[in-house]
């Protein structure tokens, strides 16, 4: 089935592009399992983008499975994240960027631990990042997300342009 999945949901849109992704809140004793960027000092959210034909929860459920090799099922929806920001990868460096992206709290099995501490193409590595971690996350509502989730979900705007 994943091999019949559209593209990537990454669209040029004007001189930017359109992003729409799912990020996964994945969370064990207290720490958020997350990326670190090969392009910067920072971290983000385990993901990537909604491939054209699949529904947000499909596409999160897929992306942990590629990133981590474990199965997970989606607890509930968190947030809803709308950022404009400047790619920093080397192809598309400068391009403005719209993302709007939808995070899930995943439900983690208890036996839950890593195969590898990259993720499955090599290129990046997990980090299990605490709250109080003096690192860069992003989404930068991802400390909330481990504090004080809401029984609700929340609507993120940002420019970090």
């Amino acid at each position: 089935m994943e091999n019949d999945l559209g593209p990537d949901l990454c669209l040029p849109c004007g001189e930017g592009l359109l992003n729409i992704r799912v990020g996964a809140i994945i969370v064990k004793d207290g720490k958020a399992l997350m990326v670190k960027s090969k392009f910067g000092d920072y971290c983000y959210s385990v993901g990537g983008r909604i491939k054209f034909g699949e529904t947000a929860e499909q596409a999160v459920v897929r992306e942990v499975f590629e990133e981590t090799g474990v199965r997970m099922t989606v607890d509930r929806l968190g947030y809803v994240s709308e950022v404009c920001f400047y790619n920093d990868s080397p192809k598309l460096f400068g391009k403005p960027v719209y993302e709007l992206a939808f995070y899930f709290y995943m439900n983690v099995p208890e036996d839950f631990t890593l195969k590898s501490d990259h993720i499955a193409d090599g290129a990046e590595r997990f980090e299990w990042v605490a709250p109080d971690d003096p690192v860069t996350i992003y989404p930068n509502f991802m400390r909330e997300a481990l504090t004080d989730p809401k029984p609700y979900v929340v609507h993120d705007v940002r420019d970090d342009r």
